[in-house]
């Protein structure tokens, strides 16, 4: 009788134990999920048309938004100045490097739409609106090629074991690198980089700074001519969808930009434009 009395006490221990447990992890997860701040200024499109200026952050690369010989190009660039065109809005344009700058900046109303390509994922769609699919790529791995460094090349995913992956600060990817682990049932090590875009996390494989890096497959097949000791045939995601991302207090906006992509991507105007960032997709 003892030992069923002492079998039930360590179950309704054990139960209580794995009760608290979960709420505490609710709890934190809650605190730590990154969401868009209440009570914060009503900035949706109706603001922004009567301000007629629209802010928009990106990412500076050689795909997205650079400027040569003091013009302003890129793929995602031209397009939003577009849409502000269109809408007669004059439009902003900041470069950030950090993601989790750009996320906070469009939640504190800094911004107004990230004109970048992002990768829709599940995560996100819980704290920013996305507009519609823009583009797909998909993410990989950037190292150096067998040529250049044979003893740290890495053939295929299984190999990434207790390698560490180099990504852009707050860059969606590292949910996929953690599911990724998962998949092959060992450690794979992320670091965050907080002043370097995708472009940079290249330059910085190209010359030994670090080993490995995972960026935008678009990203890299335009900028891998500028580094041919460089591999990136190494998929760590399935091909997504990409796309730009507003605030989810902000529907109207996100309504205007959908229904104008959704029209001007039809356009021989916007095959032109996409074929001259991305000739080889």
């Amino acid at each position: 009788m003892k030992r069923l009395h002492s079998t039930k006490r360590f179950l309704i221990y054990l139960m209580t134990t794995v009760v608290i447990a979960n709420i505490a992890l609710i709890i934190v997860y809650a605190l730590i999920e990154p969401h868009e701040p209440k009570d914060l200024p009503v900035r949706d499109y109706a603001e922004i048309h009567s301000e007629g200026v629209l802010r928009a952050v990106t990412e500076y690369n050689m795909t997205d938004y650079y400027i040569a010989n003091d013009t302003a190009s890129g793929f995602h660039y031209e397009l939003i100045r577009c849409f502000a065109q269109t809408h007669g809005l004059q439009l902003e344009i900041i470069p950030e490097m950090s993601f989790e700058k750009r996320l906070n900046g469009l939640w504190d109303t800094t911004f107004d739409v990230i004109a970048y390509g992002i990768p829709v994922t599940r995560g996100l769609t819980d704290t920013v609106a996305f507009t519609m699919p823009i583009t797909r790529s998909k993410q990989v791995l950037v190292q150096r090629n067998r040529t250049t460094d044979s003893l740290k090349y890495i053939a295929g995913q299984l190999d990434l074991a207790q390698k560490t992956l180099y990504v852009a600060q707050g860059s969606p990817v590292v949910n996929r690198i953690r599911n990724l682990s998962n998949e092959i049932a060992d450690t794979i090590y992320v670091k965050e980089i907080e002043k370097y875009g995708q472009e940079q996390l290249l330059a910085l494989v190209a010359n030994g700074d670090i080993d490995y890096a995972v960026v935008s497959e678009q990203v890299a097949a335009t900028a891998i001519d500028s580094f041919p000791q460089l591999d990136i045939s190494t998929g760590i995601s399935f091909t997504q969808f990409y796309a730009w991302a507003t605030r989810k207090s902000a529907p109207a906006l996100c309504d205007s930009l959908n229904v104008w992509l959704k029209d001007y991507m039809q356009t021989a105007e916007y095959d032109k434009l996409y074929h001259k960032y991305y000739p080889n997709h």
